[in-house]
C-alpha cells in the first residue's frame, strides 16, 4: 500500500469502531441499568437494543446512493452528526422511550456503506480487498471492546455516562474525517461497493446468496435477544455485579479466538468450510441451551465462551461466502442486501425476543432462538433439497 492508503485504511478504520464502538457499548446493560426508567419491560428494552438496525437498515443504502451524488465526505460527517443527536437524547432521557428514540436517531446515521465506498475510492483496486478486510476487521474489535468497555463506564456514570461517550466518539469521528481522511479527486461508482438499483431483483431471486441473507438475519436476531438474557444470568446466577461483568465478558471473548482459530484453520487447510460452519451453528445452540438448562455459574460462562466461538467464527465467514456466491458485477449489491438483512436481524432479535419475555417469559425467547438456528442448520445440510448455499460453503 501507498502512504496515502495506509492513511486512508487507518483513519476510516478507526472511524468505523468509534460509530461501532458507540452501537455496542449498550448491549451488556440495558437490560440491567434500563429496568429502572418509567416505561421499561422487556419489551421496551429489546426495541431499545434493537431498533437502531431498522433505522440503519431503511437508510444504509438510500445514503450510500446520495454520497454517489453530492460526495462521501458530506453524507459520513452528516451520518456522525445525527448519530451524536441520538447519543444525546439517549443520555437525557427520563423513560425507556427517549433511549428508543435515541437509539433509532444512532441508527439513523447510517454511513457503513459510505465508508466503504471512499475507501473505495481512495485505494487502488489490487489493494482494496485487503483494505475493507482491514476495515471490517475494526468491527469485530469494536464488539469486543464494547461489551468491556461499555460496563466500566456505566459503573462510572451510569447509563448517561455511556450516551455521552458515544456522543464523544461521534464528535471524534468528524474530526477525523475533516482532517485526517483524504479527500478524492472525484467519486466513483464501484461494482464491488454499494448496492445498484438495477441488480435488486437478480440477487434477491438468488436462492444461495438468499440463504446467506437468512443466516445473518439469524445470526443477528440470537446475538440481540441473548443480551436480554445474558446480563441477567451473570447477575443472578453468577452473582456478578452489574459493574464487574467485563471480568467475563473479556476472559470469553479472547478464549473464543482459541476456539475460533482451529476451526479457520481446518476449514481453510483441510477443506471442511461446511463442516465448520454448521458446527458454528450447533455451538449457538448448545450454548443457548446449557446457559438455560443448569442454573449454575460454571454453565453461563461455558455457554457465554460456546457462543462467543460459534458468533465469532460465522460473523467472520458469512460475508466471504457472499463474495465467493455472488454473480459477477454483483458484489456491491449483494453485500448491501447482506447488510440490510443483518440489521434487520438485529431489530426483530430485540423486538421479537423482548416481546416473547414479557408475553411467555426468558425461557420462549431461548426455545424460538434455537428452533431459528435450526431451521438455518437445516438450510445448510447436505442434500436439502435448496442446496446452492450448502454448496457455497464447502467451496
Amino acid at each position: 500500500m501507498t502512504p496515502l492508503e495506509r492513511r486512508t485504511v487507518s483513519s476510516l478504520a478507526l472511524l468505523y469502531s468509534f460509530r461501532m464502538l458507540g452501537l455496542f457499548m449498550v448491549l451488556p446493560l440495558l437490560a440491567l441499568y434500563a429496568i429502572d426508567l418509567p416505561g421499561a419491560d422487556p419489551l421496551t428494552i429489546g426495541l431499545a437494543l434493537g431498533v437502531y438496525g431498522l433505522s440503519q437498515a431503511v437508510l444504509q443504502i438510500p445514503l450510500g446512493w446520495l454520497s454517489d451524488r453530492v460526495g462521501r465526505k458530506p453524507v459520513i460527517i452528516g451520518g456522525l452528526v445525527v448519530f451524536a443527536l441520538g447519543s444525546i437524547v439517549a443520555a437525557m432521557a427520563d423513560s425507556i422511550y427517549g433511549i428508543v428514540a435515541g437509539r433509532a436517531l444512532q441508527g439513523m446515521g447510517a454511513i457503513a456503506s459510505t465508508i466503504m465506498a471512499l475507501v473505495a475510492d481512495l485505494t487502488r483496486e489490487e489493494q482494496r480487498t485487503k483494505a475493507m478486510a482491514m476495515v471490517g476487521m475494526s468491527i469485530g474489535m469494536s464488539f469486543a471492546v464494547a461489551l468491556v468497555l461499555g460496563p466500566i463506564v456505566a459503573a462510572a456514570g451510569g447509563l448517561a455516562a455511556v450516551f455521552w461517550f458515544t456522543s464523544l466518539l461521534a464528535v471524534a469521528g468528524m474530526s477525523i474525517v475533516a482532517f485526517v481522511v483524504p479527500t478524492p479527486v472525484k467519486t466513483a461508482v464501484h461494482t464491488d461497493v454499494g448496492a445498484r438499483q438495477g441488480l435488486f431483483i437478480r440477487s434477491l431471486r438468488d436462492a444461495g446468496l438468499m440463504r446467506l441473507n437468512f443466516a445473518v438475519f439469524s445470526l443477528h436476531f440470537i446475538l440481540m435477544a441473548l443480551f436480554l438474557l445474558v446480563p441477567g444470568l451473570l447477575l443472578d446466577v453468577a452473582g456478578i455485579d452489574r459493574d464487574r461483568h467485563w471480568v467475563v465478558y473479556l476472559p470469553a471473548l479472547v478464549l473464543s479466538i482459541a476456539g475460533m482459530v482451529p476451526m479457520m484453520i481446518l476449514a481453510e487447510r483441510k477443506s471442511r468450510l461446511r463442516e465448520m460452519f454448521l458446527l458454528a451453528i450447533v455451538l449457538l445452540m448448545v450454548a443457548m441451551g446449557v446457559m438455560v438448562a443448569f442454573d449454575l455459574a460454571p454453565a453461563v460462562y461455558v455457554g457465554i465462551w460456546l457462543f462467543f466461538v460459534g458468533f465469532n467464527y460465522l460473523e467472520a465467514t458469512l460475508p466471504s461466502l457472499v463474495s465467493k456466491m455472488v454473480f459477477s458485477g454483483g458484489k456491491g449489491t449483494a453485500l448491501g442486501i447482506y447488510a440490510t438483512c443483518q440489521f434487520l436481524g438485529a431489530f426483530a432479535g430485540g423486538a421479537v425476543g423482548g416481546w416473547l419475555v414479557k408475553s411467555v417469559g426468558p425461557m420462549a425467547m431461548v426455545i424460538f432462538s434455537i428452533g431459528l438456528a435450526a431451521v438455518w442448520l437445516l438450510l445448510f445440510l447436505p442434500g436439502n433439497a435448496v442446496s446452492t448455499g450448502a454448496a457455497a460453503t464447502s467451496e
